[in-house]
């Protein structure tokens, strides 16, 4: 017996010697993030709706039509009236797909959009958790899977949508403008002219010329760069777009033709103004009369108040030193103000979210510093200076207004209340199931509204101005 327990105890020494260097924390960390996916699944299922990459089928329906020989925009998918409805250059970036079939094709988009998802939040964390001593990969594998389970996310991922890549690429100019802003005291050294160009920050705006070339709507964030002066990333961004037009007139001109003149302007290719799933101010404004079509007047004056209060706002965030909160503005006003902004285009929300709890925990961290010299001052038994005593407490529930609209906002897009109360004209009336339905069909279009008018920044989180621009500051200042 001994013999037989020394030879089970000999074959388990390459799974001890293995598992020597593996710390139990990493593995517990591990586990939770393991169990996290799982939730973010049971919530997609809880939640969400059947998925079926049903527009990834259009895209590669049109796609397979158009390399067979026929024109790509007389496409019409079988058992819909819907076509492709994007430039001809995503026309050319989704061309490789018709080689494979729907579903993998779907599968690698889904694969894709999640990496991208996970590499932003790591790019938007990690001033955070490098601030709160956190784990970045543990966070980001937390945060992701969480923002896989709220509608924009599941719904672009169901549905085989671009909406999670274009976010990236707007993002990503967010971390070439962080980078250009250190490049002065704090630049990093590298070798190679790839590496420094890459940190140097100098490309940024060709995320949002890219994005912009595909989808017309991330051009609002030109129109930012443009009013914060930010003109090199704005030049870039719109030569980004204009050089990627033109290239693919040279290559596809028929087909450009056709868009530009025809296929742009035919809204009604895209769907009614008043169906449930389009949470733009426009969609909202439909519902409301309850019509098919928005009330053109009245949603041009909305749009361009809107447009003025998200901007505005944008640019103060900028001059207070908060990038990603000025990012995120622009991006929700962007979904207020499109005409369609179905829900897998709501992705603004996510930074918004990132905003929101950060700020609670900032706000909640100055008040334990303040609580502090409170405390210590507790001791003073001497009279009253100006009328008053040193402060012997301050609320320790300072940042919980921020956390709860964190929360709030999370499960808002989680539960996404819209669906049950999903109406269509001339069938049904929007208002079919009294003011609290109209109130929750409506409700994802009324937070988004209300962060373009409410959501804070975090001054100093995100410093926006060029290192070298601070540098002459304290030098001029001395001369004088």
């Amino acid at each position: 017996m001994p013999t037989i327990v020394g030879r089970g105890l000999d074959r388990l020494a390459p799974v001890h010697r293995a598992t020597r260097g593996i710390d139990r924390r990493t593995v517990v960390r591990v586990g939770i993030v393991a169990a996290a996916a799982y939730a973010a699944w049971l919530a997609i299922g809880l939640f969400g709706r059947p998925y079926n990459f049903f527009d990834m089928k259009i895209y590669h329906g049109a796609v397979v039509w158009w390399a067979s020989g026929h024109e790509l925009y007389d496409f019409i998918a079988p058992t819909t009236t819907l076509g492709f409805t994007y430039p001809p250059f995503a026309a050319l970036a989704m061309l490789p797909m018709a080689v494979v079939p729907v579903e993998a094709a779907g599968w690698v988009n889904a694969a894709g959009s999640i990496a991208a998802l996970a590499v932003v939040l790591a790019a938007l964390l990690r001033p955070i958790v490098d601030r709160l001593g956190w784990s970045l990969w543990f966070t980001v594998g937390i945060a992701t899977s969480m923002s896989v389970a709220i509608e924009p996310v599941r719904e672009t991922l169901g549905y085989g949508q671009v909406n999670l890549l274009l976010f990236a690429l707007v993002m990503a100019d967010l971390v070439g403008l962080r980078w250009r802003s250190r490049r002065g005291t704090h630049g990093r050294r590298t070798d190679g002219a790839l590496l420094r160009f890459l940190y140097s920050g100098s490309w940024a705006g060709v995320g949002i010329g890219l994005a912009t070339a595909v989808k017309l709507t991330p051009a609002l964030f030109v129109v930012y760069l443009l009013v914060t002066r930010q003109w090199r990333a704005a030049a870039t961004a719109v030569g980004t777009t204009i050089g990627v037009t033109l290239g693919t007139f040279a290559l596809v001109g028929p087909e450009s033709r056709a868009y530009f003149t025809g296929v742009l302007w035919q809204t009604e290719r895209v769907g009614a103004a008043d169906m449930t799933p389009n949470q733009s101010l426009a969609g909202l404004l439909a519902r409301l009369y309850d019509s098919i079509e928005t009330p053109g007047l009245l949603w041009l004056s909305f749009s361009v108040l809107i447009l003025a209060l998200g901007l505005s706002r944008a640019a103060t965030a900028r001059a207070d030193g908060d990038e990603l909160t000025a990012f995120t503005l622009v991006g929700l006003t962007a979904n207020v103000i499109s005409p369609i902004s179905w829900t897998h285009h709501l992705v603004w929300v996510i930074p918004a979210i990132v905003v929101l709890a950060d700020a609670a925990v900032r706000r909640h961290e100055a008040s334990r510093g303040l609580t502090l010299r409170a405390s210590q001052s507790s001791a003073y038994k001497g009279p009253p200076v100006n009328g008053l005593r040193p402060p012997i407490w301050y609320p320790t529930l300072t940042g919980l207004r921020h956390a709860v609209a964190a929360v709030g906002l999370y499960l808002l897009f989680l539960v996404s209340p819209i669906w049950p109360y999903e109406h269509q004209l001339p069938e049904v009336s929007h208002y079919q199931d009294g003011l609290f339905g109209a109130l929750m069909e409506n409700s994802l279009a009324l937070a988004l509204i209300v962060l373009v008018a409410a959501l804070p920044w975090r001054p100093g989180a995100e410093p926006a101005f060029y290192t070298d621009r601070l540098a002459r500051v304290p030098a001029v200042a001395g001369r004088r």
